[in-house]
């Protein structure tokens, strides 16, 4: 008989804390390898993103230079539609880096749009077709303004 078999702490199984939590994130697995279909979403917000702002940016230059009546109105109202598209590329740039997915270049081939991508390791190309891309952002800047007269309309209640 050894001393620990008489010994009663010896016959519960204890862990310290940080062995505790290296085995609970051992055990929550990160994903490996290729991009999610959710990081595959999170790369194209991330590849349209930017040519929404570009578009909103001239329509708040034509607004700007208008003659129209009511230009400070459209105008505000672009600015908003521009500063919410700046929060949602900055949230999406930073959850691709969060997941350790890169971006790296862009090339344009007949008539899609090529971007190069790391994703946690494994190099890919992620493609999209340019009237894709027209459609995408059509429906996004509906989106858009659907939420901006959602809040219109509760604020003039």
């Amino acid at each position: 008989m050894s001393k620990l078999e008489g010994n009663v702490r010896w016959q519960s199984k204890m862990l310290l804390t940080e062995h505790q939590e290296q085995y609970e994130s051992r055990s929550h697995a990160k994903p490996a390898g290729r991009a999610t279909p959710e990081e595959l979403t999170m790369i194209r917000d991330y590849v349209l993103l930017p040519h929404l702002l570009t578009i909103l940016q001239n329509c708040l230059e034509e607004v700007q230079n208008s003659s129209n009546v009511l230009k400070k109105v459209y105008a505000a109202l672009t600015q908003l539609f521009i500063n919410r598209v700046m929060k949602d590329i900055s949230r999406v740039k930073r959850e691709l880096s969060r997941r350790n997915i890169k971006i790296l270049s862009d090339e344009q081939a007949d008539l899609v749009v090529y971007h190069q991508y790391v994703c946690r390791g494994y190099e890919e190309r992620f493609g999209m077709v340019r009237e894709v891309m027209r459609s995408e952002i059509s429906v996004r800047l509906t989106k858009y303004i659907s939420e901006m007269s959602a809040l219109l309309k509760d604020y003039a209640k």
